[in-house]
């Protein structure tokens, strides 16, 4: 039996590419052998370097509060949420998805994994499509369930804080919403892609404030969403909105919230701060959305060629370069947007 590649984070720093042996086809499952799997940046380099709260917390899922010890320890292998593969073997009582399809969904960066079939019905890519799309499920997922929190209506003002790939998509899915959208960035790159994205206004933040630059013309935007993962974005999110408008912090925010001033716009602006996270959908949505859903239509988004996911596609890299992938997205991240592993070559 052969040996599949498998990426695992050996502790902070430090990546390896191991061998593992394929799991055992079970009733109800299929067998998919990985062609792409996309490198979701803000939550793989908490692994990558040490800070995720799984990591020094434990989640207590009854409690729904983190507490004292660890959820997770290294070595963490088979990271990675937005994978593409081809359906290579299905069990017996299985009919969907049929052997030969391209299927999206998550099992991790690994060369292969056995799925519950029916985790994987309705995830079918349609002929012609590129397989490599179907790595952006989750994270366009994220970005939807992010502009769903915010309430968006025509000819709303919109700021959006943070054009990483998730950003971007946010922007974009917030013009199709019908927002007049300000994207907000320090990468120049990064702020070309939002205006080709429909962004009505780019705000690159070394020069200055969003929120100043906003209040010039207008009270102040109606909903900002930050998705740079900063404490110093969120507040300027907050200072953003307008009296009683909403910000939601999309972005997965990191150790003490340094630079988050609350008793200052927050307070007496009254704004909202709305948590959004792919755990789940907004409180009001839940009995008609959920994060099935949510994904399944971002990929219709993209079929019906409403977004080029392609463009934000940066590197595409074998799996065995992983621990130099990333470094450089570690250390040179205004130069990686969206990181993919190819598996083709390891088989």
């Amino acid at each position: 039996m052969w040996e599949m590649r498998v990426i695992t984070f050996q502790e902070p720093g430090l990546v390896s590419v191991s061998l593992e042996q394929p799991a055992e086809l079970v009733p109800g499952s299929v067998r998919v052998r990985t062609l792409f799997s996309g490198v979701s940046a803000g939550t793989e380099l908490t692994a990558y370097r040490g800070t995720n709260p799984y990591l020094n917390r434990k989640w207590d899922t009854d409690q729904r509060l983190f507490l004292d010890g660890n959820t997770h320890a290294y070595p963490l292998s088979g990271w990675g949420y937005q994978e593409v593969g081809e359906v290579v073997e299905a069990a017996p009582d299985v009919a969907d998805p049929p052997v030969g399809s391209l299927v999206w969904g998550i099992w991790g960066h690994r060369g292969e994994a056995v799925v519950p079939a029916a985790k994987l019905v309705g995830h079918v890519l349609p002929p012609g499509a590129d397989p490599i799309a179907g790595v952006f499920a989750r994270v366009g997922a994220i970005a939807l369930n992010a502009v769903h929190a915010a309430d968006i209506h025509l000819g709303d003002q919109v700021a959006v804080f943070g054009q990483g790939v998730i950003g971007l998509l946010a922007t974009r899915l917030a013009v199709l919403s019908g927002a007049r959208v300000v994207a907000a960035d320090a990468i120049p790159a990064r702020l070309e892609l939002a205006r080709q994205y429909g962004a009505a206004e780019t705000f690159d933040v070394r020069s200055g404030s969003v929120a100043e630059f906003i209040r010039k013309r207008i009270e102040g935007a109606d909903t900002a969403i930050e998705l740079s993962g900063s404490s110093l974005g969120l507040h300027e999110a907050v200072r953003t909105v307008r009296k009683g408008g909403r910000v939601v912090a999309a972005g997965f925010y990191q150790g003490d919230g340094v630079g988050l001033r609350l008793g200052e716009e927050f307070h007496h602006n009254q704004v909202q701060l709305v948590s959004s996270q792919i755990g789940g959908v907004a409180s009001w949505l839940a009995h008609r959305w959920d994060v099935e859903r949510l994904q399944r239509t971002f990929m219709e988004t993209v079929h019906r060629g409403d977004i080029d996911v392609t463009d934000l596609i940066s590197h595409v890299v074998p799996v065995d370069a992983a621990a130099a992938a990333f470094e450089l997205i570690d250390k040179h991240p205004s130069e990686v947007l969206q990181l993919v592993f190819t598996f083709e070559e390891s088989q």
